[in-house]
């Protein structure tokens, strides 16, 4: 890095860090097909090594995360999803997807990011989603420790 250049980190499991806008910034294949932008804090010459851990373990673990994920972007979903009808969406132009069962959201739903944050003192693992049903939120599955904390429906 020059006296101008921006600060790097390099990491054997996430590739090249970039310190930019005061976050630690690369991509990754979170489920092996979505590119996703994953943030974490750190100093200014490092990334913190709580979040960095954390990030390390995302690609690993994302399969053991998903059911907790579909199953919360499920929930969210119904409620969207009862009181509207065929006369509704002709109405206002729109039509919610017919979703039945958890497993099938994936298909409307699109990763957006990860980030690393600190939630009440604990690294706290957030994947951001948008979703079909909800065009004026992004979704944010948060995880501490492995365990599903909730989705926060207002990213």
């Amino acid at each position: 890095m020059g006296i101008f250049g921006t600060p790097t980190f390099d990491d054997a499991v996430l590739g090249r860090l970039e310190r930019t806008r005061g976050l630690w910034r690369c991509s990754l294949a979170v489920d092996g097909l979505n590119l996703a932008p994953l943030a974490l804090p750190g100093s200014n010459r490092e990334p913190d090594p709580a979040a960095l851990e954390a990030a390390r373990q995302i690609v690993a673990s994302f399969a053991a995360l998903k059911p907790d994920i579909q199953r919360a972007l499920f929930e969210h979903y119904e409620p969207y999803a009862g009181p509207v009808t065929d006369e509704d969406a002709a109405i206002d132009g729109t039509m919610l997807p017919s979703i039945s069962a958890p497993e099938q959201v994936w298909a409307h739903v699109s990763l957006q990011s990860v980030a690393i944050i600190k939630l009440s003192a604990f690294i706290t693992t957030e994947f951001v989603y948008t979703a079909a049903w909800d065009e004026d939120h992004m979704l944010g599955a948060r995880f501490q420790g492995g365990r599903f904390v909730e989705l926060c429906g207002s990213v």
